[in-house]
């Protein structure tokens, strides 16, 4: 549903306000604080090691380039380019699909795994410390709650 061209804003209310703005600026330090100490730690960024788990995951640890894109809320075009950085870094290979020719898969390498295995515990450390442990269950419950919404809402389902 658009809104009627000139039509007057539904604007925020001071408590819808506060809850965007903490939620912008708490978002946005929390992904640079885990990015820099992956960074700092492994010479990864958060989106490589988000790539990386998702490959982990997976048979055979690879995965459509096109199914890993969704998964990870990149586009084709900015996954085709990390991917690119990570197989330069020997991290991860790309094949193509024996049964569809236009289909390419993205696969996790030994040595892919091997980084991710060492960077994990720094990652799971940071996201605890960061946001896990700063919560009450419910709280946690709560913040699994509204995120399902906006996926579920942004995703079409």
């Amino acid at each position: 549903m658009t809104p009627e061209p000139h039509a007057e804003p539904r604007w925020l209310s001071t408590p819808e306000m506060r809850a965007w703005r903490t939620y912008i600026i708490g978002s946005q330090l929390l992904a640079y604080q885990l990015n820099r100490e992956l960074q700092d730690g492994h010479g990864l960024t958060l989106a490589d090691y988000e790539i990386l788990v998702r490959l982990s995951e997976q048979p055979e640890h690879r995965m459509r380039m096109s199914q890993l894109a969704g998964d990870v809320a990149s586009s084709k075009s900015r996954l085709s380019h990390q991917i690119t950085r990570l197989e330069r870094a020997g991290l991860v290979t790309r094949t193509e699909c024996p049964s569809d020719g236009r289909g390419v898969f993205a696969q996790l390498t030994e040595p892919g795994m091997d980084r991710l295995r060492t960077a994990a515990p720094t990652h799971v450390d940071g996201v605890r410390a960061h946001l896990i442990d700063l919560l009450t269950p419910t709280e946690q419950a709560a913040l699994a709650r509204v995120f399902e919404k906006v996926q579920a809402h942004l995703s079409g389902q």
